[in-house]
């Protein structure tokens, strides 16, 4: 075999023999170095060659002119391969963009999303009618285990969470009233503003970031391991499946919550008046179910469930969206709570303006 073989130089030639590849690499380049321009590089003896003597082979064509004769089709494929990669690759720059440019991009995207959480919402209500003409595809168990998830669960970490806002919003509102000798009106503040406002908004939240995100990652990952699709295959709606049971629980589990977050609340705001402004627990309770009317406890128990359909419908929604991409499930989920909350916020405000108008103030 010729493979151990000398390249032979005649005048400008190089003219290898055997392997050119990257055993050879060095002693080659410079045998190249010292074959003088114009360079004819003649590739009829090599037998074989790799990308490493390809390389300098087209390094050779491309710095000095050098001429290539003599190269086999496997050879000349290969060289033309190696030229390939060794073009440039024309980058685009990202396009500068104004900020009306992107405040443009961020409506046309908010637009889609609520144009496609609205067919969301219609596709829903599909599957609640189907659920109630058909009540034996009703999944009662699947409904059972979210009121665990969503609600069981959730008791401690709301009710704690209320208790010290009870507590926070009875010290703040003491000291300002302080200044005007007023503090037993601290009762008036606790009570009217955790029934009405801050026990199902709070409740909201806490729910929004705790089950809205599960729901989204849930339906996500069954989006990615193709188990929505199987549903479909085998003729389940994964509507009715998946999205009706979490949506229907939330809802009915949400005034509970509510309730629930409402009362702790209280508690926190009596423990502090008792220790703090040496108001007794009776007279605590007295207080308050002479400053609270009917009216609040009911504007707090309707805004509860709507609040639920909000967030358990945005969480289904986003995990609904979930691409073939493991990414997307994070994106999706942080999507969902802060679509979630943001559409709890902007509805609250909109019941303090109707039961405003329809005097329930």
């Amino acid at each position: 075999m010729a493979s151990a073989a000398q390249p032979e130089t005649d005048g400008h030639v190089f003219a290898p023999s055997g392997a050119l590849t990257i055993a050879r690499a060095g002693s080659t380049q410079r045998e190249l170095d010292a074959t003088p321009d114009p360079l004819t590089i003649d590739l009829a003896r090599v037998e074989r060659i790799d990308t490493v003597g390809a390389w300098l082979i087209h390094r050779s064509v491309r710095d000095r002119g050098a001429a290539v004769t003599g190269a086999s089709a496997d050879v000349g494929k290969l060289l033309e391969q190696v030229a390939e990669a060794d073009r440039a690759v024309d980058t685009k720059r990202p396009k500068k963009t104004s900020a009306v440019g992107e405040l443009g991009g961020w409506v046309i995207a908010s637009g889609r999303t609520f144009t496609g959480l609205l067919g969301f919402f219609g596709a829903t209500l599909i599957g609640f009618a189907s659920v109630l003409t058909h009540p034996k595809r009703f999944r009662y168990n699947a409904v059972v285990q979210q009121f665990d998830v969503v609600g069981v669960r959730a008791l401690g970490i709301i009710g704690l969470m209320s208790f010290l806002i009870g507590i926070v919003i009875g010290q703040q509102g003491a000291v300002q009233l302080q200044q005007f000798g007023a503090e037993v009106y601290t009762i008036n503040l606790i009570g009217r503003i955790t029934v009405r406002e801050l026990g199902p908004l709070m409740t909201a939240i806490m729910v929004a970031g705790r089950s809205g995100s599960a729901f989204a990652a849930q339906i996500g990952t069954m989006k990615i391991t193709e188990e929505v699709d199987a549903m479909r295959t085998i003729g389940v709606p994964p509507v009715e499946a998946l999205v009706v049971p979490r949506i229907l629980s939330t809802i009915l589990i949400m005034p509970l919550l509510a309730f629930w977050a409402m009362l702790t609340a209280i508690v926190g705001g009596g423990v502090f008046c008792w220790i703090g402004l040496d108001i007794p627990p009776l007279t605590y309770i007295q207080r308050i179910s002479e400053v609270v009317p009917a009216t609040d406890l009911w504007v707090g128990l309707i805004k509860a469930p709507v609040f639920g359909f909000i967030i358990a419908l945005a969480g289904c929604f986003q995990g609904m969206l979930v691409a073939n991409d493991a990414e997307q499930v994070g994106l999706k989920t942080t999507a969902a709570v802060v679509q979630s909350i943001f559409l709890v916020i902007v509805l609250d405000a909109v019941f303090a303006v109707f039961f405003s108008s329809i005097g329930w103030i």
